[in-house]
């Protein structure tokens, strides 16, 4: 079975999730919660959370939990609606790694900056052990975690460079993000900025929002966000023109 598709829906439902429903556990008693992940570029889902709160509590007496983002319902039946399941191993950021990632979910999640620094919050990260899609009604994929992750070398040579493709496209080419954003993505006009890119996409911020581009396919070389990010312009300003 031909999974490249439903890897491309499961990652682009994670990487864009602004919310999802975290499944913890305490002596076998099931507990869910709402929670704020963002994707890193290996896709681990960041969680920034509260040493005061269930879940976190139950987290670090059991690691293994689950992880709920669904997308929009097509239809009036709920159950339309693409989501995801990702079951995994969740731990808290070394502080080796923990001011880039942090920065990466505060950019993700801007309105947070409020209490980003509260003592008693931390860093966490759920590393993805498999996965179910259910990308309709009926319509179920499991996913192992060496189908649903990004190769390891193409997150890298993204990583690496991505500092210098935000700073650029901020710089340079501004005008072209806000076509994208508005006539692309949907959303309202303003001044909007390139904050994280990844093998998968890239997401824009204006303010306190946030939307993102999928990608037609994974990238592994700087070359190909370039290519992916003029096509989105090129699409972008094709949807402009035919509006005016």
């Amino acid at each position: 079975m031909d999974k490249a598709e439903p890897v491309r829906q499961a990652r682009a439902l994670l990487r864009g999730a602004r919310a999802a429903t975290l499944a913890t556990q305490q002596e076998g008693q099931p507990f869910a919660s709402l929670v704020t992940p963002a994707a890193a570029p290996d896709l681990a889902l960041l969680l920034w959370i509260s040493s005061l709160s269930e879940h976190t509590r139950q987290l670090a007496r059991e690691p293994r939990c689950a992880l709920l983002v669904q997308g929009m319902a097509p239809e009036a039946n709920p159950q339309t609606a693409p989501r995801v399941t990702v079951t995994g191993l969740a731990e808290r950021v070394g502080d080796d790694q923990k001011a880039a990632l942090k920065a990466r979910w505060l950019a993700l999640h801007p309105y947070a900056a409020l209490y980003a620094g509260f003592a008693d919050f931390a860093l966490w990260r759920i590393r993805p052990v498999a996965a179910l899609l259910v990308g309709g009604f009926a319509a179920a994929t499991r996913l192992r975690a060496s189908e649903l992750l990004p190769a390891p070398e193409a997150v890298a040579t993204i990583a690496a460079a991505e500092g210098g493709i935000c700073a650029h496209m901020n710089a340079d080419h501004a005008d072209a993000l806000e076509i994208i954003a508005v006539n692309l993505l949907g959303q309202g006009g303003g001044e909007w900025r390139m904050v994280a890119v990844d093998v998968d996409g890239c997401d824009l911020v204006a303010g306190e929002r946030r939307c993102r581009l999928d990608f037609p396919e994974p990238v592994g070389e700087v070359g190909g966000v370039r290519q992916a990010l003029v096509q989105a312009a090129r699409q972008a300003r094709v949807l402009s023109l035919k509006r005016e």
